[in-house]
């Protein structure tokens, strides 16, 4: 019995000691600028932070979809997404509407895939 108590406090020990408090820097993968590419970086972004609403039908007053490269493709060239994924914290018209503004290396991200022409 003495002894089952001694594995469960080592057992607690090891477990305790383990966890740490992550940082936002420690969530985010860096990425090289070459390497973001739709289907390996922004697809994931979109699918969620901005899906919920960007379904392909829209709900909650979404004017389009975001469901497909085009649809995003075209959201920044032509409905300034990029705009709205850059805007303050709770400021009108920031997206995803209601939730909390992407990190901002996620933006910088989306902004370097347009910039490189939107690898798929």
């Amino acid at each position: 019995m003495k002894k089952n108590k001694i594995y469960v406090f080592i057992l607690s020990i090891v477990l305790f000691s383990s966890c740490t408090s992550d940082s936002t820097s420690d969530l985010l993968q860096e990425i090289d600028n070459n390497d973001i590419t739709y289907t390996l970086f922004v697809k994931s972004v979109i699918d969620n932070n901005c899906i919920v609403c960007h379904a392909t039908t829209p709900i909650n007053g979404a004017p389009m979809s975001l469901t497909t490269y085009a649809d995003v493709k075209n959201a920044i060239q032509t409905r300034g997404l990029l705009d709205r994924i850059s805007r303050p914290q709770g400021s009108s018209g920031m997206m995803p509407n209601g939730g909390t503004r992407l990190p901002q290396e996620t933006i910088d991200n989306i902004f370097t895939w347009a910039q490189n022409g939107f690898p798929e």
